[in-house]
């Protein structure tokens, strides 16, 4: 299954995500559970104005990226972001908590996980290339 959503940017670094998450083993996916405790849901706003999201499940079994939401799983955290922003935070161009002031990335539920998202994509960002920065 791919994780990819024409007419994103980010469906590259989620893409690159997944990719990271499936070469970890079973042990390493369910540390990585252990470590963040969460659901997570992305909601992305494209330059068209269009809205994808994805949901990070690092809360159950051995983790997953989906696209839209996960049936009977609520999430944790909400995170509305635009396109560019997100990859701009990826890539270490931006800063998580600049961006939360000036209101350009909305959160709603348990803010606190939101640090615990930037060792994924630390451990995402080793084997990929990609910055993460939170």
């Amino acid at each position: 299954m791919t994780v990819a959503v024409e007419g994103f940017k980010s469906s590259a670094l989620l893409t690159q995500i997944e990719e990271h998450l499936q070469t970890l083993t079973p042990t390493q996916r369910k540390e990585q559970v252990a470590k963040v405790k969460g659901v997570f849901q992305f909601n992305v706003k494209n330059a068209e104005g269009k809205v994808q999201t994805w949901t990070f499940d690092l809360k159950n079994g051995e983790g997953s990226i989906n696209v839209g939401t996960v049936t009977g799983k609520k999430a944790d955290i909400t995170i509305d972001i635009a396109d560019q922003t997100f990859i701009d935070l990826a890539e270490g161009k931006a800063n998580g908590q600049k961006l939360f002031m000036s209101g350009k990335i909305k959160v709603k539920g348990a803010i606190m996980l939101a640090t615990k998202l930037e060792t994924v994509l630390k451990g995402a960002q080793a084997q990929t290339g990609f910055k993460a920065k939170l």
